[in-house]
């Protein structure tokens, strides 16, 4: 057993599939099932059930998966500890972005950050994507983690260097409590059913969403619209309506069954998180740790 296997079988079930782990490695799926062979082989066990769509972990996988998850997260802590006595981070390190991306990507190595970064202070700005553009133009971010600013917003800082973090998608969840929901639907379906919707975060996939809705004179009225991704799980997860989300925000609920994702037909959408520096920052340094750390942790 070594780390990259683990880390194959982390990213397996984060992922849901052995595709899209592949892809998030950067491996072909060959290789994904050989390393996981390789592990049940080891350990004389079964480790995941391999479904047509999804994979899900047996007993022996769930607790192998617990144990992982702390080997990987000591792994990360090793290595931004490190990074941190490399660069002597000291300072003060400004960063911007959206809900979504702060509270389940952000916040969670925010503590292990300054745990090992005593010298330096950070202030994490949230706020709507056009805000957190005008916020770059201004110069007033060492850091901003958004989406494509290009893609999604229209626009572009050039002030800022700009690296990919990782690819993400735009899923449909409902309430797994909800045993008739079908496991795909077309755009049409999506009239049958309550919609909540995250204002402000995807433009551009909103602009994809109407443009298929329209050539079939469907509109939706959301019963509830809010920058808040939190508050959207919750409401989505009570049964209270139907959402198109992050999924980044919500993979751990769709993994452990809180949450089911429903395919839609010709509704695939997918974007690049962008980690962007702006190139006169005082705090490059602590700005090269930050993306090492995310990446670190986002490759997971």
């Amino acid at each position: 057993m070594n780390l990259q296997q683990l880390a194959t079988f982390c990213a397996i079930l984060n992922e849901g599939s052995m595709t899209a782990a592949a892809e998030k490695l950067f491996l072909t799926q060959p290789a994904v099932s050989q390393q996981i062979r390789n592990l049940e082989e080891e350990l004389g066990v079964e480790l995941l059930v391999r479904g047509v769509r999804h994979v899900k972990p047996t007993l022996h996988g769930q607790l192998l998966y617990e144990y992982a998850k702390k080997i990987m997260h000591l792994t990360k802590q090793a290595e931004v500890a490190i990074q941190s006595m490399k660069s002597e981070v000291k300072g003060k390190l400004v960063i911007g972005t959206l809900n979504s991306i702060g509270m389940y990507l952000v916040s969670p190595l925010v503590g292990l950050f300054l745990k090992t970064n005593s010298q330096i202070t950070l202030s994490l700005e949230y706020g709507s994507g056009a805000e957190i553009l005008e916020a770059m133009k201004r110069g007033e971010l060492d850091v901003a983690i958004m989406p494509d600013v290009v893609k999604e917003y229209g626009g572009y800082a050039d002030q800022y260097e700009e690296k990919t973090l990782f690819k993400d998608e735009v899923w449909l969840v409902v309430s797994a409590r909800d045993a008739a929901v079908p496991s795909s639907i077309d755009v049409s379906g999506l009239v049958e059913n309550p919609m909540v919707r995250l204002k402000q975060h995807f433009p551009a996939f909103e602009s994809f969403l109407n443009k298929q809705l329209e050539q079939k004179n469907i509109k939706l009225n959301p019963v509830i619209e809010t920058t808040n991704v939190g508050s959207l799980k919750r409401v989505i997860e009570s049964g209270f309506g139907w959402g198109f989300l992050p999924a980044h925000s919500i993979r751990k609920q769709v993994t452990s069954g809180r949450l089911a994702r429903v395919d839609v037909a010709d509704l695939n959408y997918s974007f690049n998180v962008k980690f962007y520096t702006r190139k006169d920052s005082q705090a490059k340094a602590a700005s090269e740790v930050l993306y090492r750390a995310l990446q670190h942790n986002t490759a997971k």
